[in-house]
């Protein structure tokens, strides 16, 4: 049931970093999705698209590693209409699409980023959280900081979809997640 909401994608395409951009901007595109988040040796990449034009941190904010197909360990880009994964195996690059399905059982989970205070440029916002100087700069503006239960109030949240499924005995169990959104909230 939950394998008919994933479909591989051709990557053969992707053979540099700049075939590894063109193809993430026509996905982007096509699918009508908006943020990207990868994993890569040197960090963690968030970006977003714009006009079918992808921007990443690190063209904001210097410090952050770029996006390079050498390092990259997994990318997600992913908006409202679904997610798409690309990750290194030993055989090479793979990606697959998820979409919703509305027969499909779903829970969403709204987890929280690192980051009690931001700065703000071309539309991401350097997140800083603690003494220990934990940074990662977020696609995301307009974040509100200020709390009134809360000292640290870390306000950014990504929204994740789980997607449930069931045994031969009738056993639920999450069986597939995806990325959906980034929001700021105000407690």
């Amino acid at each position: 049931m939950i394998d008919n909401l994933c479909t591989e994608l051709d990557v053969a395409d992707i053979v540099n970093d700049e075939t590894l951009i063109a193809w993430l901007e026509k996905q982007a595109k096509q699918w009508k999705l908006d943020y990207l988040l990868a994993h890569a040796e040197d960090g963690v990449i968030w970006g977003h698209f714009q006009d079918a034009q992808l921007t990443t941190a690190n063209s904001v904010f210097p410090q952050f590693p770029a996006l390079r197909l050498l390092t990259l360990q997994q990318c997600r880009i992913f908006g409202e209409p679904g997610e798409i994964l690309i990750w290194h195996t030993h055989r090479g690059l793979k990606a697959r699409l998820l979409q919703d399905d509305k027969s499909t059982e779903t829970i969403d989970e709204k987890q929280i980023l690192w980051g009690t205070k931001g700065i703000t440029k071309n539309g991401f916002t350097l997140l800083s959280d603690g003494q220990e100087g934990l940074k990662h700069a977020v696609p995301l503006t307009g974040i509100n900081f200020e709390s009134q239960s809360e000292k640290m109030h870390r306000p950014v949240r990504l929204l994740v979809r789980h997607y449930i499924d069931y045994d031969e005995s009738g056993v639920a169990r999450i069986s597939l997640s995806r990325l959906v959104s980034l929001k700021s909230e105000i407690h």
